[in-house]
């Protein structure tokens, strides 16, 4: 690039073409001749396409006003939206990274909780079916938490509440797929392990009164019959009307093991069947992506 000259009349223009790649989201980036612009023009240009949904080239606009306006106001903002847009065209990694500039230029600015939030997010929407590998799940997890530590009376911090219990469910609905599978070979033990971590970790979660109806069955199954009763106990106090109590109850009394209380007559509903997880394995079963529901960047950065 050619600088400005310090003994020059004018202001001088800049004599090169931005070269813009081959497309990684959906619209097309042609290559596009420019000089330099005043901060404003190229900020409002990059929103513009942002509003229309063309996520990269949004991208290149923003990346214009830090390389032209580097000290200015403008620049500092176009970090995080560049991180938005990214998020946008599901450039994850990007995205988290912007995020992760724009945090280490501005840890103390007010838009700061936007960048740990839009990390989450970003976490969030890479988690996949339980029957596959879940270390974006701990690392969404571990995001979420921290932007309800830092800003917890925050508008993101309530959102982020909300997800923390789907990313739980989800761990759990891990632990249940691999206990499962130590139940179906045999390996009884190692499945009872990973059911007592759904009940003592995950205890909140849509799976646990199937993780006690595992309990029941496998210990029934090693001859430990007052353990068996005693989580049968459990599940039949704090899920009277699950389809799981009424399993664990005839699989007892079927045993001569009759527990104190009989099932409920109603069932209750699972927080499961509301949840955008699910437990598949094919990759239009993973995570739904609602990008509309995550919250757009602050007005003001």
């Amino acid at each position: 690039m050619l600088h400005n000259s310090l003994r020059g009349p004018a202001v001088a223009t800049v004599l090169a073409t931005l070269v813009l790649g081959a497309c990684a989201g959906r619209e097309d980036r042609p290559q596009l001749a420019y000089e330099e612009r005043p901060v404003e023009l190229l900020y409002n240009t990059g929103a513009n396409r942002l509003d229309r949904g063309l996520w990269n080239q949004a991208v290149d606009y923003f990346a214009e006003v830090e390389r032209q306006h580097p000290y200015s106001v403008w620049a500092r903002r176009s970090i995080l939206m560049t991180a938005y847009a990214q998020y946008q065209a599901n450039d994850y990694a990007e995205a988290i990274s912007s995020a992760d500039r724009f945090l280490s230029q501005a840890p103390g600015n007010p838009a700061a909780v936007y960048a740990y939030y839009l990390k989450a997010i970003c976490y969030f929407e890479q988690i996949v079916d339980v029957g596959r590998d879940q270390a974006a799940t701990g690392q969404a997890l571990n995001a979420l938490q921290e932007v309800v530590q830092r800003y917890p009376d925050s508008e993101y911090a309530k959102d982020a509440r909300l997800k923390i219990d789907m990313v739980r469910d989800q761990l759990a609905g891990k632990e249940m797929t691999v206990g499962r599978y130590y139940l179906r070979n045999n390996d009884t033990l190692a499945g009872i392990g990973r059911f007592n971590t759904v009940v003592e970790r995950y205890e909140t979660t849509s799976h646990t009164p199937e993780a006690l109806y595992r309990l029941v069955e496998a210990y029934l199954t090693l001859g430990l019959n007052e353990e068996a009763k005693r989580n049968g106990a459990v599940l039949g106090f704090n899920y009277p009307g699950s389809v799981w109590y009424r399993d664990a109850y005839n699989l007892l009394t079927s045993r001569g093991l009759r527990p104190a209380n009989a099932p409920a007559s109603s069932e209750q509903r699972s927080l499961w069947s509301r949840l955008p997880f699910v437990g598949g394995g094919s990759d239009s079963e993973d995570l739904e992506r609602d990008k509309d529901a995550t919250l757009r960047p602050p007005e003001s950065q």
